[in-house]
């Protein structure tokens, strides 16, 4: 983004005023990241090649991604979203199914996919797209079994308390699907717990979809003092996107949710002091460096350039356009103040018979004759039509230098009997230009009255001041704040026609769709169907409430702000109290606003350049999102945060427990959402401020919070002992889907 670049000069004022300096122009701007299509994936047979009967397959089945890969493998092979999206095409008539990252290099695909799992939760909720993803791993793992079923034993993960139902048919689909022989489950954080070789405390798993405290002694889950939060990255997430409608609601540009997951993952950090420092993020002082700048896809506007000899033409030929249009309009303008004046000597002869009249009788009929039905009537017709004439002359004839000499007409002394054909012509031409220079010279008079009486105005206006001076600056702080309000309603107005749900703007709309309308809801006068609308001035009057949104003439023609720095203008001059950071210009400064600073940075906003309106500026929303893990009434959430959560375990259900203190030797952080900077530091201060004075305690993370339920589950699978805990597929047979072989790292201890 372009900064300004102050001069010296501007650089003292800004000193003088008490102005903030504009800042640097930001040295990074960061980009929306495409969608996560990752290209075809080969089929990998390396692993199938390698594998025995008894290596498993090792499957995170996790809210936000699967991973999948062969028990001997250090890393995932295999990694996909859990979305699946299948659609026949008719033209050419034939289906397509995407899984995975696939689904985002088909725009049709993209919006038909569908998730595994319920929104915003760990839930499975569409098996068959389950299955489908499920084929793609399998088949993208090459494997081949020669009696079409996988043929190799299978580790899923799965969440703490898991619902049974979901356990259930997931074994169902594995063994009468794919003649699973054996398969074992075991819970994603406690996989990673043991990957990283925890023992005994305390697993804190904060992943896509809620977070858990888990209490483990001995490796075991006391599953039944464990905790659960309902909120994680996809909450955060879908809250980052409230907040960015909320503080752009025109911006012109569309976030996915997988963008928004970026920019939460990428720019989002837990603040180790949250009341102090958002109290001063918007500060200027540094905001450079906290507000990060997303510059989200846009088009240009194409301006065409054109040569000097071209630009040169086109402004003569406006020049020459408006200077006709200005003849012309002047030309106009004087006939119809021609028209005007006579027709107000017509009334005005009118009422002078009528004041002659001897009779009522004569009175009624001189009046019914031009339509007016007293003498009050006519008496207003004749002062509007003065009031109109007077502005007409003040405001289209203008003043004009003094002429040489006083014009005279000859020509209008003489009958036109004793005139020819080119003599009546000229008569008239002499006619006209008599009413132009009457016109004027009326004008030039009523002007040079008016300038002596603003002088007079002036001169008591300067005697009150001196006389009565504390009086004087009231009255103009009270001009001054009565020219404000008007301002801001003028404002307010345009804003609201700019909103299309507004009051104002609904009014707007329901008028001109009733003047479009073959039956409108005015009434009609006599005469049946004819349309007599137009046929009194007043009618008109609903085209200037659509167009100037029910503003007066006069309000028009007043020009507030040119009134509100002359009233200024005269504060600064002659009250010591009113100085220049007490201007309206210093008050709606950008670089003192704080909205501008939450809305655009510490730098200038250009609402005409595409570029900065598709600009998103992320500042306190970089620690009130991930704050709501700690204060999760910030986003509405009626639950606890971690630290009140992990205080009731340790102080309350387990405060008598033996291991006690080994847990707080080793609370363990784990899941996607733990990533943020500052998380490990701000959980063990807070822990330790609601702990005894003394206790030991230690937080640290896992090696990789993403990846290491995966691996954790792939070691587990690949140690001998463990192959006790898968269920057969005879013991399927025999005892039902929902039986299943307890274990440390299981739901069923």
């Amino acid at each position: 983004m372009p900064a300004a670049v102050p001069t010296p000069m501007a650089i003292d004022s800004t000193v003088n005023s008490g102005r903030n300096s504009p800042k640097p122009a930001p040295s990074k701007i960061w980009t929306l990241n495409e969608p996560p299509f990752e290209g075809v994936k080969p089929i990998d047979t390396q692993g199938w090649a390698k594998s025995t009967e008894k290596t498993a397959i090792v499957i995170d089945f996790g809210s936000s991604t699967v991973r999948a890969g062969w028990s001997f493998d250090k890393r995932p092979r295999i990694t996909l979203p859990p979305l699946m999206a299948s659609y026949r095409d008719r033209r050419i008539n034939r289906s397509f199914t995407f899984v995975g990252s696939d689904v985002f290099s088909d725009g049709t695909a993209r919006g038909q996919s569908k998730n595994i799992y319920e929104p915003g939760s760990n839930i499975v909720n569409n098996w068959s797209v389950a299955e489908g993803v499920l084929d793609y791993v399998f088949v993208k793992l090459g494997i081949a079994g020669e009696s079409g079923t996988i043929e190799r034993p299978l580790v899923m993960t799965e969440p703490v308390a898991n619902l049974g139902y979901a356990r259930k048919t997931m074994s169902e689909i594995l063994f009468e699907c794919y003649g699973a022989p054996s398969v074992a489950y075991g819970i994603d954080s406690l996989f990673s717990y043991r990957y990283n070789g925890g023992r005994t405390g305390l697993v804190v798993s904060s992943s896509y979809t809620s977070t858990h405290v888990i209490p483990v002694v001995n490796s075991k889950a006391l599953l039944s003092q464990s905790a659960r939060l309902n909120w994680g990255r996809y909450q955060s997430a879908e809250y980052l996107l409230k907040l960015l409608k909320l503080k752009y609601p025109s911006f012109p540009g569309k976030i996915s949710d997988p963008q928004a997951e970026d920019l939460v993952r990428d720019h989002c950090y837990i603040s180790q002091d949250y009341e102090n420092e958002i109290s001063s993020y918007l500060d200027w002082t540094g905001l450079e460096d906290r507000d990060r700048i997303i510059q989200h896809p846009f088009t240009e506007q194409v301006i065409i350039q054109k040569t000097e000899e071209e630009l040169a033409r086109a402004a003569e030929k406006r020049k020459e356009s408006g200077r006709r249009l200005q003849e012309q309009a002047a030309k106009m303008r004087l006939e119809k103040l021609i028209r005007k004046e006579e027709e107000l000597a017509y009334y005005k002869q009118l009422q002078q018979k009528v004041q002659e009249a001897t009779t009522k009788k004569e009175t009624k009929r001189l009046l019914d004759g031009d339509e007016f039905s007293n003498e009050e009537k006519l008496d207003k017709k004749i002062k509007e039509m003065e009031k109109s004439i007077k502005k007409a002359r003040n405001k289209d004839v203008g003043e004009e230098p003094e002429e040489a000499e006083v014009p005279v007409f000859p020509l209008l002394e003489v009958p036109d009997a004793e005139l020819d054909e080119d003599g009546i012509k000229q008569k008239r031409q002499q006619r006209l230009q008599k009413s132009g220079y009457d016109a004027r010279q009326r004008a030039k008079a009523e002007k040079a009255a008016e300038k002596a009486r603003l002088e007079e105005e002036q001169r008591l206006d300067d005697e009150h001041r001196e006389n009565h001076p504390d009086q004087w600056i009231e009255e103009r702080q009270a001009s001054r704040n009565l020219l404000l309000q008007r301002i801001k309603e003028r404002d307010r107005l345009k804003a609201d026609l700019g909103n299309r749900k507004s009051l104002a703007n609904q009014m707007r709309m329901k008028n001109i769709a009733n003047l479009a309308s073959d039956t409108p809801t005015k009434k009609r006068r006599r005469g049946g169907d004819d349309d007599n609308f137009g046929a009194d001035d007043n009618d008109w009057g609903i085209y200037r409430t659509i167009q100037k949104d029910d503003v007066s003439d006069d309000e028009e023609e007043e020009d507030l702000d040119a009134a509100l720095k002359e009233v200024e203008s005269q504060l600064l001059k002659f009250d010591p109290n009113f100085t220049e950071e007490n201007t309206r210009d210093a008050e709606t400064d950008w670089t003192k606003s704080l909205m501008h600073a939450f809305l655009r940075g510490p730098w200038p906003f250009d609402p005409e350049s595409q570029r900065e309106a598709n600009q998103l500026h992320l500042n306190v929303e970089r620690i009130r999102v991930p704050e709501v893990v700690f204060q999760p009434a910030i986003a509405g959430v009626d639950q606890a945060g971690i630290v009140e959560i992990a205080s009731g375990i340790l102080n309350e259900r387990l405060a008598d427990h033996a291991s006690r203190a080994d847990l707080l030797k080793d609370v363990f952080l784990t899941g996607g959402n733990t990533t943020f900077q500052g998380f490990e530091e701000r959980l063990a201060r807070e822990l330790q401020a609601v702990l005894e004075a003394g206790s030991p305690l230690r937080v640290r993370r896992a090696q990789d919070a993403s990846l290491d339920a995966w691996r954790g589950a792939a070691r587990w699978a690949g140690e001998a002992g463990n192959t006790k805990y898968f269920v057969s597929r005879a013991e399927f047979l025999e005892k039902g889907a929902e039986y299943i072989k307890e274990h440390e790292l299981g739901n069923g201890m």
